[in-house]
């Protein structure tokens, strides 16, 4: 686990910031929550989840696997910091 990711709170912020940032135009109304429907709102596409697993390879340390590409991994910001830290924390982390 990298010294970015010490906290749930900071995984989780981390990948809101993103999400609002490259996604959202900064969601300026803030509608962006931790259990929004990611890919009910279309806010996750294929180039968009490629760009965040990217992101999260990259700034947060963690590499998904193929097998964790999945609607159920990548259903809200709660659900992907949470494999995030489930990955970081576990073997070969």
């Amino acid at each position: 686990m990298t010294d970015r990711m010490t906290g749930t709170d900071d995984v989780t912020r981390s990948i809101t910031d993103f999400i609002r940032d490259r996604f959202l135009d900064g969601d300026p109304k803030g509608e962006l929550e931790e259990d929004t429907p990611l890919l009910a709102w279309g806010v996750l596409n294929s180039l968009n989840t490629v760009l965040l697993l990217n992101y999260v390879h990259d700034e947060l340390g963690v590499k998904v696997p193929p097998s964790r590409v999945n609607a159920r991994d990548l259903k809200s910001v709660r659900t992907i910091a949470s494999v995030v830290r489930d990955l970081a924390a576990g073997p070969g982390a």
